[in-house]
């Protein structure tokens, strides 16, 4: 597997990525591409399409061996579940996939085709395998049923995030960090409401302390 291109995103670690793509708006990514593959011929077409598929390497969670089982956090981290029915990044093969919405193909003079994204869930610099565009008449399955993801899929805190310190945040990144809050990026093994979090984004390190459904900003660095 070659890595074609590197996504930029406003995540330095991991801690507090959304769990899937789309999840939060306002999360952009800038997609650069490997010298080799800096041909605006590769990307011709690309920008007809409202979202793209991104296959890429999950860079940090390193693991000597693979497991059968994982615990998925919005199961509270003690329910056991097979990892080929989770998108857990500890896996045999560190391949992650996430559709994101296509903002902007351009050119750029320095680093030639550049794709801006939206509702990104990757760190920064992580390395890129492949993209191909959505194609809602096969991609996209009204009728799918889920399984435990059901039970889990609404999951949000209610944010209070001091107005002196959010404005520390450029306008166009304060509704994306607060969504990122709000979909508790907290470890499930800690639970503590006096744990004061620190979760790293666009520049800040935000700290937190959440309790019952209410995540309070306690201060930013």
């Amino acid at each position: 597997m070659k890595t074609i291109a590197k996504i930029y995103t406003d995540f330095p670690e991991k801690f507090g990525i959304p769990r899937q793509s789309g999840l939060v708006k306002g999360l952009t990514g800038r997609i650069v591409f490997e010298p080799e593959y800096r041909s605006p011929d590769a990307i011709r077409g690309l920008e007809q399409f409202s979202h793209i598929w991104i296959l890429w390497k999950f860079s940090q969670t390193e693991r000597e061996k693979w497991t059968a089982t994982v615990r998925p956090p919005r199961l509270g981290g003690k329910t056991h579940v097979g990892v080929f029915a989770t998108r857990s990044p500890y896996r045999p093969n560190d391949i992650g996939l996430s559709s994101v919405r296509l903002l902007e193909v351009r050119m750029d003079e320095r680093d030639g085709p550049e794709i801006l994204v939206d509702g990104v869930d990757m760190v920064n610099g992580t390395p890129i395998y492949d993209i191909k565009p959505y194609i809602p008449l096969c991609d996209c399955h009204p009728e799918a049923s889920e399984g435990y993801t059901r039970e889990t899929r609404e999951h949000a805190l209610e944010v209070e995030f001091p107005r002196e310190l959010l404005e520390l945040y450029p306008e166009e990144k304060r509704d994306a960090v607060i969504g990122v809050l709000a979909q508790d990026p907290r470890p499930a093994y800690v639970m503590d409401p006096e744990w004061i979090y620190g979760l790293s984004f666009a520049g800040h390190d935000v700290k937190f302390r959440v309790e019952r459904n209410r995540l309070t900003v306690v201060g930013l660095i």
